[in-house]
């Protein structure tokens, strides 16, 4: 894997941590999801 990629990743690793800590705890409720999941959705690994 070059170095691009890795790049690559750890950005949209970090846009979507960003996104998922800007939901309230209702939301994530609705969504089924808590916030020890993020890690795990942020690195694309599925529920």
């Amino acid at each position: 894997m070059s170095i691009r990629n890795k790049f690559a990743e750890f950005a949209q690793y970090h846009r979507t941590m960003r996104e998922l800590n800007t939901l309230d705890t209702r939301q994530l409720r609705d969504l089924g999801i808590t916030r020890s999941d993020f890690r795990d959705i942020a690195r694309g690994k599925v529920l």
